[in-house]
């Protein structure tokens, strides 16, 4: 969208998204005839390894820092969501693009496809891939490495490396229990910064999730520096701002030392501006000031919970 959506526009996508959705649960329960199947959550977008009926339980929504469906849990499968769904691939500056999946799926987060002179690197994931998004990266140079910030977004994340070839998927090993579908092409790295090619460069702040992890691009901004955060630091909806949270639907805020530790890992990291996993709030961007932006923001979330 490149204008403000009127009260007409939210009310359309609204319904469009509930039908979507009720689309998607007609594979709730049941066992699956001719095979296993890999099942995805419906409301987090989690992708289970395979099995021959929907799993009971999604971990990832019984967590306090997600939420399972009201109307109870619920299962989707790809090829449902390739049939009611579609992801718009959009150019935001030089060099990278957003994937967003449209009407909204699971969080309703976007991914982005980073170019570089030594590859590409696809950062976070969304829940659908189909022909029409492999033949249009493909177009924009494939994916040589995926990195994903923390365990609500790993979505498809297997299948989106194996259309590209087996494409390395990078997440910190404090996350290993959170993986619903396991595969060898998962890499597990340990520490505080991870290099990626291109210059690129995982830094794990933790907060959020223990092994939560952001990406540095060096080249992004004309030069001056970007950082991908997906949801921590996460842009408000006024964009001059962030904030940090534990939980963002259960309004579990983060303690004092958790925010100093996050403000600690990215001080050192030059960048002017931030994109966030959310396009509805500010647009996902802070487009420029972005490491004085963290730093205010933080100091009035620290006065905040100060009591």
């Amino acid at each position: 969208m490149e204008r403000d959506a009127t009260r007409r526009d939210f009310i359309q996508q609204a319904s469009t998204s509930a039908a979507a959705i009720a689309a998607l649960a007609g594979v709730r329960a049941g066992a699956v005839e001719g095979g296993g199947t890999c099942y995805l959550c419906i409301t987090c977008g989690t992708q289970f390894a395979e099995t021959s009926r929907p799993p009971e339980h999604c971990p990832i929504c019984e967590d306090e820092r997600q939420y399972v469906h009201p109307d109870g849990q619920q299962w989707t499968t790809l090829d449902a969501l390739r049939a009611s769904h579609k992801n718009v691939v959009k150019k935001e500056e030089e060099y990278l693009y957003s994937i967003n999946t449209e009407p909204k799926f699971g969080i309703g987060q976007r991914a982005f496809l980073i170019q570089t002179g030594a590859g590409n690197v696809l950062w976070d994931c969304v829940g659908l891939i189909d022909d029409p998004t492999i033949a249009k990266i493909k177009e924009l140079g494939g994916i040589d490495e995926i990195a994903i910030s923390h365990p609500h977004y790993y979505t498809a994340m297997v299948e989106w490396s194996r259309a590209f070839g087996g494409a390395p998927i990078h997440l910190h090993e404090a996350e290993r229990p959170w993986v619903m579908r396991p595969d060898p092409c998962i890499h597990f790295w340990s520490g505080e910064e991870r290099a990626l090619r291109g210059g690129l460069k995982l830094v794990r702040t933790g907060g959020h999730f223990d092994g939560y992890q952001v990406l540095h691009w060096p080249a992004g901004a004309g030069g001056k520096g970007a950082l991908m955060a997906g949801d921590q630091p996460q842009i408000c909806m006024d964009p001059k701002q962030v904030s940090f949270m534990y939980s963002y639907p259960n309004y579990i805020p983060l303690n004092a030392s958790q925010i100093r530790r996050v403000v600690e890992r990215l001080d050192p990291l030059p960048f002017d501006r931030i994109y966030g996993a959310f396009f509805v709030r500010g647009k996902g961007i802070v487009p420029t000031r972005g490491k004085e932006v963290v730093l205010r923001s933080a100091d009035r979330y620290l006065r905040a919970i100060r009591g």
